[in-house]
């Protein structure tokens, strides 16, 4: 170690920034299960800010959407969004890394919905109520992927389209 990072080190100890990737996305899908069994959000905050990584918050925002995504019902939906709520109006999490966590899982969600075949909805979903709420703005809302396959019902239905629902 370089002479200045041996003083940062003795001074600041060794951050969240020093621990392998793998060992942190382990440690926020940990920390989001906990959340969702307690629903203590303060308890999730404080831990968000232990792990001391804000340049990797996006990873947060990602799992947190992922497990939305991957859940059954309406509880860990409503959780979750409660969750980034806080976290963005307390600024732990920052408007970029916000939107760096639903880019993500925009560019992945094709590969989601292969093991979750209702991924497109719930994301529709979650990304109309993230905007309602004032957690991402209407560019990032605009930008969620959709499906957007629409087939005719059958010839008897007079060239009516019926939106695919999922």
């Amino acid at each position: 170690m370089s002479r200045g990072g041996l003083r940062i080190d003795n001074q600041w100890g060794a951050g969240g920034g020093q621990r392998p990737v793998i060992q942190l996305i382990k440690e926020v899908n940990l920390l989001l299960k906990e959340y969702i069994l307690s629903g203590d959000s303060k308890e999730a905050e404080r831990c968000l800010r232990d792990l001391e990584v804000p340049h990797f918050h996006h990873e947060f925002v990602y799992e947190a959407i992922v497990l939305v995504l991957e859940s059954k019902g309406e509880k860990t939906l409503r959780m979750v969004l409660q969750l980034l709520k806080s976290l963005s109006a307390s600024s732990v999490i920052t408007v970029d890394q916000m939107r760096r966590g639903f880019e993500r899982v925009y560019m992945d969600i094709a590969e989601i919905n292969i093991d979750v075949p209702r991924a497109y909805y719930i994301l529709e979903q979650f990304v109309d109520k993230s905007f309602v709420m004032g957690i991402i703005d209407v560019k990032l809302r605009d930008l969620c992927p959709c499906r957007g396959r629409k087939r005719f019902v059958s010839e008897g239905d007079g060239g009516v389209v019926k939106h695919e629902s999922y």
